[in-house]
């Protein structure tokens, strides 16, 4: 295979970066440089690596605009929309520091005579950290910071359609003084990624990905007895009540739908839809789709850029021709939208009604610009209709009635379950799936516990 990593930019198919594989005796150089450094930076006071963390964002930061463009081009965000990735990292990452203090305080037990009982939050070692394209810098952050301020000593492996996201990250750790090894990134072809993860110094590996990526994961790492977070996408639902205000309904699920060209794990690519508002509903959703402005990535008119690459868009295609060949009505005239065309990353978005759970539309991962609208007769029919999917990832309700919600909101098998919204990750809530959508955690107190061990000490004090 070729020794060397070629990024094409889905824009206009250029050839935007090119980096050479890692070799042996650098993949080598990487690991032992982690471990080293790892036991001495657990060592190293909490306050002085949340300090260090908060420099690396501000570093990060600084650079905010020649970040952006370099996301644009590489996996094709609007430029508009770009800047945001960011924002979203400064959030989480801010957060987690705000969070480390008390997540990773030891926990005193209750007074028991001639003892002392505590439980502290240990480092696990080398954390190995496999993040994806799509959000390239936001699901990276999740695992990279946390894993840091506890003690840990990471090495990321990023996307090879976004290689520049990994080395942003070192620039940035470089300019906050963090001591060497501590942060390092390689560029590894498929064989490579799973022999690291194979690797005895691997403590731990985060992945976000596919579901054949997370098979990978788990095959590599059986036997090691470590830990493996695996985030794994979804086929994310949202359940629009009769008492619903129809028209924050439609504008929240259509962005949910259609941002970052429907390319998120957290996306909305379900609809149901009760029965009193469906016509409605299906008219005001198809007007704002069709308002969207299909076009090159770095122009700031833009609101809806290319897929990935070519490839996925043909999937797609393939996707909604399916549905259609079986009954379903697409409202959206790919004529509109004239950068469409077979063999390109540019993709007309779609809007799909009489649809119906055979097709794989409604069940299998779409990972574009595509929503699919059912129409459903009760919470009942609806709550086992977004129950009916492999995957868990999120699920949204609208409604007026907040109870009525979070009753349904208890019987859904999700991760995280939205009222009112959609397409969110707060820091502050546990990030994790159910079924498909993986398992693990990250963000949150409790995202600190996977990149930590407990140590129990218990002492006798009086002899």
């Amino acid at each position: 295979m070729s020794k060397q990593l070629k990024t094409l930019s889905p824009i206009d198919g250029s050839e935007y970066v090119v980096r050479d594989y890692a070799t042996t005796a650098q993949i080598e150089a990487t690991l032992a440089r982690a471990a080293a450094a790892q036991k001495a930076w657990k060592r190293t006071p909490l306050e002085e690596r949340m300090a260090l963390c908060s420099r690396m964002v501000d570093a990060f930061v600084a650079r905010k605009d020649e970040i952006a463009l370099e996301l644009c081009w590489q996996m094709g965000r609007p430029i508009r929309y770009a800047a945001g990735e960011v924002g979203g990292l400064e959030e989480r990452a801010r957060y987690m520091i705000s969070a480390a203090a008390e997540a990773l305080q030891p926990i005193q037990l209750p007074e028991k005579t001639g003892f002392s009982r505590y439980i502290t939050r240990e480092a696990l070692g080398v954390v190995f950290v496999i993040a994806p394209w799509n959000f390239p810098y936001m699901t990276a952050v999740n695992a990279i910071i946390p894993a840091i301020l506890a003690g840990n000593s990471v090495i990321l492996k990023h996307s090879a359609q976004t290689p520049l996201c990994a080395e942003r990250f070192a620039e940035a750790f470089a300019a906050a003084g963090l001591p060497e090894g501590v942060f390092q990134y390689l560029h590894l072809a498929h064989g490579d990624t799973q022999g690291l993860i194979q690797d005895e110094r691997i403590s731990h590996v985060c992945f976000t990905g596919s579901v054949p990526g997370g098979e990978m994961v788990e095959r590599a790492a059986a036997g090691r007895f470590i830990g493996v977070g695996l985030e794994l996408g979804g086929k994310d639902p949202a359940y629009v009540r009769a008492d619903a205000d129809l028209d924050h309904a439609v504008e929240t699920t259509v962005d949910g739908a259609f941002f970052n060209s429907g390319q998120s794990c957290c996306g909305i690519e379900r609809i149901y839809v009760h029965e009193s508002l469906y016509e409605r509903f299906v008219e005001q959703a198809v007007a704002l789709v069709k308002a969207y402005k299909l076009g090159r990535s770095d122009d700031p008119d833009t609101t809806l850029g290319p897929v990935v690459r070519a490839s996925a868009a043909d999937f797609i295609r393939g996707q909604v021709s399916e549905a259609v060949a079986a009954g379903a009505v697409a409202h959206i005239d790919a004529a509109d939208f004239p950068l469409d065309a077979p063999g390109s990353a540019y993709l007309a978005p779609q809007v799909l009604t009489n649809v119906n759970h055979g097709m794989r539309v409604m069940t299998e991962e779409t990972f574009g610009p595509v929503v699919a609208i059912q129409k459903v007769s009760s919470d009942e029919e609806a709550l086992a209709l977004m129950n009916d999917s492999e995957f868990g990832l999120t699920a949204s309700v609208f409604t007026r009635d907040i109870d009525a919600g979070v009753a349904i909101g208890e019987q859904l098998e999700t991760g995280t379950f939205f009222i009112n919204r959609c397409d969110y990750l707060d820091p502050a809530l546990a990030w994790t799936g159910v079924k498909n959508s993986g398992r693990g955690c990250t963000l949150s107190s409790v995202g600190f516990e996977h990149l930590t061990r407990p140590k129990s000490f218990h002492l006798k004090t009086e002899i």
